[in-house]
């Protein structure tokens, strides 16, 4: 009897983080891990990625990580994953594996277990085998994964798009695709992004027209951000500059190293003579291009904005362009940055708001499901509406409702002998915080003392006993941030200190002195007496110490 089970760590009802795993009997596959971008709300944290407590547990069933491209929101959490398994292998194609291979060294992490793969080209695992499919999307080398069981295929398809214009490392393979589906397919686990959005997406995620209008009309220089790795983004911007005389300046150690690396490797294409240095910033038509290539949306061009960028500063006959669709996740950075750009009189330019990325739309979806014609589906990659508009084309295509698994993370699929189970089993699933380089989750409590002292601020009480005598020889001294403005609140403070000092005094004896109870008296009374007087409720810190 065969078990296969299927769940998601992150990807469902979100965007980005994805990471899905299928189980099959005592093997498990895991594919793709990524992060996501952390909101306004989650103070300080840079990035968020899986709770993968069940890879830890299981590892010694763990046959690999399986990665569909090089997008943080496939490959973010693997620097944090790896220092905690270190063992773990990782496959993914040549530029996949070379991406991460620099990330991972970046962070510190050099001896990673990355296996190269092919696409088309088997991997086998006793029973159960993996077949790589070349599929579009905005990077080279992106594939798609068919897991061959006992009891049919099942179909991960990562991020695509049908594009026929898109060639070489760029390519899907329909007749791959179209024999895959012939041969069986238990369950299909397709991206749902844009799946409320009609027709096909190409030619909607081109977005050459409008480079080349912004490279003819505006006759000084122009700054374009792209977000991520969106190499089909960076070959229209070449296509179209190398049509001019303009020369293209890369900024950025990072974004340096890929475009050296892609070039090299013939992903992307442009005349080294169009490609300038250092020595071109202050062109009067120069073409700046920054990246994003760390946690931070944005981070690269904020400090430009900010004026922090040792070797460029904005001028007011500047364009900053910005050549990334805006997603959900990012828009509240993205507006706020823009207002700020704006402030500088420097003019800035996004995409129309028909232009869209290389996520598959509804009548990719369509083609995917006939070509593929599996017996499940299952929406994944997006929000639970964008979910349930993927399912929806299925249903009019024809898969019954009982058949289509909409699911959230940590909700477990099962089917025994190729036949759905219907249980409630359920994985614990959360999120980890990032905060830093640090790996480790930095929890509730740490965001719960962040929100307080940004509502409400700080009160330090400080105060000096004598050694020997445990009087008091300084303070009780009052220091705040972030809570009253301490020339205009002399009363306040008085009070605070007189309150203080009757509790140190009450907790002191002469050989003796109950700093436990010093520390909770002070933060219970100044606590109280704060709260009546102002209403708020302050983090109270007490120093005490002895000379």
């Amino acid at each position: 009897m065969s078990k296969i089970k299927i769940f998601s760590l992150g990807g469902l009802n979100e965007n980005s983080k994805n990471m899905y795993i299928v189980e099959v009997n005592e093997d498990i596959f895991v594919f793709d891990a990524g992060l996501k971008y952390a909101d306004d709300k989650l103070l300080g944290v840079d990035y968020i990625i899986p709770d993968y407590n069940y890879i830890k547990k299981n590892i010694r069933k763990v046959k690999g990580i399986f990665i569909s491209h090089a997008h943080t929101e496939q490959i973010g959490a693997l620097k944090n994953i790896l220092v905690d398994v270190p063992n773990i292998k990782v496959f993914g194609s040549k530029f996949t594996i070379d991406f991460i291979r620099r990330m991972l060294i970046e962070a510190g992490i050099k001896d990673a277990n990355l296996v190269e793969i092919s696409a088309h080209k088997k991997i086998n695992f006793g029973s159960v085998s993996i077949f790589p499919i070349g599929l579009t999307h905005s990077v080279p080398d992106n594939v798609g994964y068919v897991m061959n069981t006992e009891d049919g295929a099942i179909v991960y398809t990562g991020n695509f798009v049908f594009d026929p214009t898109m060639r070489g490392a760029f390519k899907t393979d329909i007749g791959k695709l179209a024999y895959v589906g012939k041969q069986g397919v238990l369950c299909l686990m397709s991206e749902s992004l844009y799946a409320d959005k009609k027709g096909y997406t190409s030619p909607n995620h081109r977005v050459a027209g409008v480079i080349k209008e912004a490279l003819i009309r505006r006759e000084n220089r122009i700054i374009f951000n792209i977000f991520s790795n969106n190499v089909g983004r960076v070959q229209e911007l070449f296509e179209e500059v190398s049509k001019t005389h303009r020369k293209i300046i890369i900024m950025g150690k990072s974004l340096q190293s890929t475009v050296k690396y892609l070039l090299e490797n013939k992903y992307l294409f442009i005349s080294k003579e169009q490609i300038g240095d250092l020595t071109n910033l202050d062109d009067r038509d120069a073409v700046i291009l920054t990246a994003t290539d760390n946690e931070r949306p944005f981070s690269n061009l904020e400090r430009i904005v900010n004026g922090y960028d040792k070797y460029i500063r904005l001028k007011p006959s500047d364009t900053v362009f910005f050549l990334d669709s805006i997603t959900d996740s990012v828009e509240k950075n993205a507006v706020r940055i823009m207002d700020e750009i704006s402030r500088k009189g420097v003019e800035v330019i996004t995409l129309p708001k028909n232009s869209i990325s290389y996520h598959a739309s509804s009548e990719d979806l369509m083609l995917m499901l006939d070509l593929i014609n599996p017996k499940y589906y299952m929406p994944i990659i997006g929000e639970y509406r964008h979910q349930v508009a993927n399912a929806d084309i299925a249903y009019k295509l024809g898969i019954p409702k009982e058949n289509i698994l909409l699911k959230q993370n940590g909700d477990v699929v099962t089917f025994l002998d190729g036949k759905l189970v219907a249980n409630n089993e359920h994985i614990e699933v959360s999120d980890i915080m990032i905060d830093g380089t640090s790996s480790e989750d930095i929890g509730e409590l740490v965001l719960k003392d962040r929100e307080m002292l940004s509502d409400n601020g700080i009160v330090v009480v400080c105060a000096t006993l004598d050694k020997k005598s445990k009087q008091v020889l300084a303070g009780p001294s009052i220091l705040t941030r972030g809570f009253v403005y301490v020339k205009d609140s002399a009363d306040l403070i008085s009070e605070i200190e007189r309150i203080s000092l009757e509790k140190i005094l009450e907790n002191t004896s002469n050989n003796y002195v109950e700093y436990n109870k010093i520390k909770n008296s002070i933060r219970e009374e100044v606590g109280k007496y704060l709260y009546l007087e102002t209403e708020c409720k302050p983090m109270i810190i007490t120093v005490i110490q002895e000379i």
